[in-house]
Formats: C-alpha cells, sequence, structure tokens
C-alpha cells in the first residue's frame, strides 16, 4: 500500500509541475527580443502583414490572456503548429521520441557497464593506483564538454579511422517501422543489414553521452562501496569464511547499489531531455534536434511544447526510480 501510495503521490505533482514549467518557459520566451510574427511573415513582409499574422497568431492579447489560452489548448492535447515545419508540436515531438530515446538507453547502458565495475573495482582497491587514476578520469569525464568530446569522437573515428559513420541515424531507407526505435524494429523484422547500420551510426552519440554519465555511476558505486563494506554483516560474511567475490557482487554491491540506482534514473531523464548538443553534433533526428531549431526559428510553443514532454518524461523516470528504489530497499517504504 505504501507503494502505491508513493506512485500516486508522484503522479500528483506532475499535473503542477508542468503547469509551472509552461509558465516559466512562457515567461522566459516573451522576454527573449524576437517578433515570431515577423518570423512567420517572411523577411519582405510589410508592418500591416506582420500584423495580421500577429493578431493570427494571438500575440497581439496580453500576455496573461495567451498564457490562459496556451493552458487551454494544451489541455486538449493541442501545443499548436511548429513555425519551422507547419506541423502540429505534438506529432513533431512524438515522431522524433523514438530516436532520442533509442540514443538514451543506448548511452545509460554503456553507462552502467563501464561504471559500475569501476566503481567496485576503485573501492576495493582504495588508495591504489588504480583508485587514483580512477579519480582523475571521473572528474575529467564530468568536466569535458560534450560538443566537445562529440567532435573529438567524430575526428578520432569517423574522419581519421573511418570506422564509424560521421553523423545521421542509418545508411539507406531503414527497417519497417514499428516501434519508431531502429535497433528494435530491425530485430522485430530480422533485418540484419539495417540493425549492423542502425548500431554503427549509434556508437559515437551513445558513447559521447554515455562517458560523463558513467564517471557519475562510477564516483557513486565507489562511494556506496565504501560505505557497506566494512559494515557489521559484511565483516560476519568474511569470517564465514565465504569467497571474497561472492561477497563483493551477491551482498556488497547490492546494497551499495541503492544511491547509484537513483543515479541513473536521474542520468536517463536528463540525458533523454538534454542530449539537445550532442544531437545536433551528429545530426540524430530526436527531441534535441527539434529543440535547437525551435529555439533558432524562435518558435517558442515548439520550445515549450519540447519543455512540458521532457518534464513530463523526467517526472515519470524519477518515479520509476523511486519505485525500484523501493523494490531493492523496502525498508524505503516503512
Amino acid at each position: 500500500m505504501r507503494r502505491l501510495e508513493l506512485v500516486l503521490t508522484r503522479l500528483a505533482w506532475l499535473v503542477p509541475t508542468l503547469i509551472g514549467l509552461a509558465a516559466l518557459v512562457f515567461a522566459i520566451s516573451h522576454v527573449i527580443p524576437t517578433d515570431p510574427a515577423a518570423i512567420v511573415a517572411g523577411e519582405n513582409a510589410t508592418a500591416e502583414q506582420i500584423a495580421v499574422v500577429r493578431k493570427k497568431l494571438g500575440l497581439d492579447q496580453p500576455l496573461l490572456i495567451q498564457l490562459l489560452s496556451y493552458f487551454r489548448d494544451l489541455a486538449t492535447g493541442d501545443m499548436g503548429t511548429s513555425i519551422y515545419t507547419q506541423r502540429p508540436i505534438s506529432e513533431e515531438l512524438a515522431s522524433r521520441l523514438p530516436a532520442t530515446l533509442e540514443l538514451t538507453i543506448a548511452a545509460v547502458l554503456l553507462a552502467t557497464i563501464m561504471g559500475i565495475p569501476l566503481g567496485v573495482l576503485s573501492a576495493l582497491r582504495r588508495n591504489s593506483l588504480l583508485d587514483h587514476s580512477m579519480r582523475v578520469l571521473t572528474v575529467s569525464g564530468l568536466a569535458i564538454p560534450s560538443f566537445w568530446l562529440a567532435m573529438e569522437l567524430q575526428y578520432l573515428f569517423a574522419m581519421t579511422f573511418g570506422v564509424a559513420p560521421l553523423n545521421g541515424r542509418i545508411d539507406g531507407f531503414g527497417p519497417e517501422t514499428i516501434t519508431g526505435m531502429m535497433t528494435i524494429d530491425s530485430l522485430l523484422t530480422g533485418d540484419w543489414e539495417s540493425l549492423g547500420s542502425v548500431l554503427r551510426h549509434l556508437a559515437l552519440p551513445s558513447l559521447t553521452l554515455a562517458l560523463p554519465a558513467a564517471a557519475t555511476i562510477a564516483r557513486f558505486t565507489r562511494a556506496g562501496v565504501l560505505e557497506v563494506i566494512n559494515s557489521n554483516y559484511v565483516l560476519y560474511e568474511r569470517a564465514m569464511g565465504l569467497p571474497a567475490s561472492l561477497i563483493t557482487w551477491k551482498y556488497v554491491l547490492r546494497n551499495a547499489l541503492i544511491s547509484t540506482v537513483t543515479q541513473i534514473g536521474l542520468i536517463f531523464g536528463v540525458l533523454l531531455s538534454g542530449a539537445v548538443v550532442v544531437e545536433a553534433v551528429f545530426d540524430w533526428p530526436g527531441l534535441g534536434a527539434f529543440a535547437v531549431i525551435s529555439i533558432i526559428q524562435s518558435d517558442h510553443k515548439a520550445v515549450m511544447g519540447f519543455t512540458i514532454w521532457a518534464g513530463a518524461i523526467f517526472v515519470l523516470v524519477n518515479l520509476i526510480v523511486d519505485v525500484i528504489h523501493t523494490l531493492i530497499d523496502p525498508r524505503s517504504v516503512r
């Protein structure tokens, strides 16, 4: 029952969170000194034509009326039409979400596979050369800007060695669309040629996102293992003569990963909603690329739509993380 109460409480906060988020982005978008009506009307439009467009878009109304009107449309699922693509914003976001999901899932899997073992080894060899090296690498991974890392990986693996594509998502037309995530669609349809192409294109952008995330996961795993490894029950298991590997990977790691799992969930939400720069550098057709285009075009409704989707995803991811946290540590719901 406590777990159900936790889920319902988190869901109850979803609506006010998104309302506040939309209001904040709306205010920021109207502070920027650009005129969406002039952009829609075109460079050669007259003042009268711009005024007609402004009235058609409702931009001649007071800000409060515009905000209330936007909330009314949002309640019916209408986010407006993109200035750049002339398509409904909700359709644009829905069509691009699978690409961002695919990239984010791949990055989080890579980061987890790299970060957890490195964090455990660093903790087991505390203050050794390996531990000091790991600390330097994790700090460096957190400090390196993602756009610089993306361009360096492109230069090294795509332009110098030619072992990975420079950008894009796939060569050719790709598999039949089922889920929108091309790796899964390739597996479901048995299109192995498309699967190989998708994985090659996915390698560099997912690695760019994974390296800083792996540094964070390694740091949290190390801290968790160091906290657990000297506890009484671990000392008892050692006294019982259990193998060190069994104690570490079965008993210590489960309790040490409580904070790490929470961090992985937060990383997933951050990457899913914030992989803007990486998607732009690698020309990845996801939510981030659409957000960049919308910002450049001063399409404030598209930017608000992206922000609301990102906020909703982040809240839902945190909800899933909280539920997983209760499964790992049932004491958290008592």
